[in-house]
């Protein structure tokens, strides 16, 4: 039988190993964790005419590749080069929390929502494909596998690249129908109308929506993207009308994405989703996105939005708010693999997501080794170590531009 006496003083011992605990979690001394002894030793960007790719090396003879923002890509390796390099070198890959914070803060003078969180997603993404290779795992099982093998994932195109500038209605519908015929059950029309032309006069959606519908019948689910074009009122006059004539089942960014207030108003006003999240680059303005805008469904990108690791901590903030993730994604290669992973590693991804295709007329398929498995409408998560994708590096280096 345990005495009065022995109780307390066991009692007494186990409070003091909590508190050693406590001090060593948050105290100012850190913990004596024993690094793996992988280092990283270079960072290089690669420019691409509307892509970067970055590298990162180790003592290890390991290296690993991501894929930062395609605008502007010589500025964004000047970001890489300039900020997040020196801040990355001599450390520890699987530090990713660590470096994340280095790279934000030392380098938010440079700004926080374009070209800095687009090169540190370049950085980021490479980490994360490293520290796969080096445990030879997808990278959606070291961060937290959802169990899924594959995605449904909807056909995206624009208005840009037509015969005569932007395409017409006619136009539009003919890719519209060249996706259907992949095996896509859903597809997304960008109506490409940005700020500078809101509220259009003449207006195309409706004709283009139109003739869309047309083509690929009534089976086929059909999202709308409005490109920021409309003011509130007319963006609400518009959804509604396409929803009632042709029964588009969500619209994307419906007003400039400055502007949460009039984004709530639309949220309130329509019968259907509401989609935004493509021009926020931080968990800070995701945040505020889902608090002041109110929208339903959660266009994160891991080439924009700082990375798969900023994009892991929105996907758990909307988790919190019951919203879900469909990824922002019209980049064919590393920026799909990263997409394809983070969906693959938490639990409210949207039950289809963006695809645009290979997108041949980018120029980039050859810079890869393998690509994603497409088979009647879907797209296989990859299971090869890290992102998934396999660099030709001797492409690589004879193409890209510096």
């Amino acid at each position: 039988m345990i005495s009065r006496r022995s109780l307390i003083k066991n009692s007494i011992l186990g409070m003091a190993g909590a508190c050693a605990v406590h001090q060593n979690l948050y105290g100012r001394q850190p913990a004596n964790i024993e690094p793996t002894g992988i280092k990283i030793t270079n960072v290089k960007p690669y420019v691409f005419r509307k892509a970067t790719f970055v590298k990162i090396e180790t003592n290890a003879g390991i290296s690993g590749w991501g894929e930062g923002d395609h605008d502007h890509p010589e500025l964004i390796a000047a970001v890489i080069n300039e900020i997040c390099k020196e801040l990355v070198i001599g450390h520890d890959p699987f530090d990713t929390e660590y470096l994340w914070m280095q790279m934000y803060f030392k380098g938010e003078d440079a700004g926080t929502t374009g070209l800095l969180p687009g090169a540190i997603a370049g950085v980021d993404n490479a980490l994360w494909d490293l520290k796969g290779k080096i445990l030879n795992l997808p990278v959606h099982k070291i961060s937290g596998a959802s169990r899924i093998d594959k995605v449904r994932v909807y056909g995206s195109f624009g208005r840009s690249g037509g015969k005569y500038g932007q395409k017409n209605p006619a136009e539009m519908a003919a890719t519209a129908a060249e996706y259907v015929d992949q095996g896509y059950k859903t597809i997304k029309a960008r109506m490409q109308i940005r700020q500078l032309n809101v509220d259009p006069d003449p207006d195309p959606t409706y004709d283009i929506v139109k003739e869309i519908r047309k083509v690929i019948g009534d089976e086929i689910e059909l999202f709308v993207d409005f490109n920021n074009g409309y003011t509130p009122a007319k963006a609400i006059t518009v959804a509604k009308k396409l929803y009632e004539h042709f029964n588009i089942a969500a619209v994307e960014e419906p007003v400039s994405y400055h502007n949460y207030p009039g984004l709530c108003q639309v949220v309130e006003a329509l019968d259907i989703p509401v989609m935004a999240g493509e021009h926020e680059f931080n968990k800070w303005q995701m945040r505020d996105l889902m608090l002041i805008g109110k929208v339903d469904i959660i266009n994160a990108d891991c080439i924009k939005c700082a990375g798969f690791s900023e994009n892991r901590k929105i996907a758990a903030m909307a988790h919190a708010f019951d919203k879900t993730i469909m990824t922002h994604n019209t980049r064919p290669m590393l920026a799909t693999a990263a997409s394809l992973q983070l969906i693959a590693s938490i639990p409210n991804a949207a039950r289809v997501q963006e695809y645009a295709g290979k997108r041949p007329e980018l120029g980039l398929n050859h810079l890869f080794e393998n690509y994603f498995e497409y088979k009647d409408g879907y797209l296989s998560i990859p299971q090869e170590p890290g992102m998934g994708l396999v660099v030709n590096e001797k492409a690589m280096e004879e193409t890209k531009l510096n």
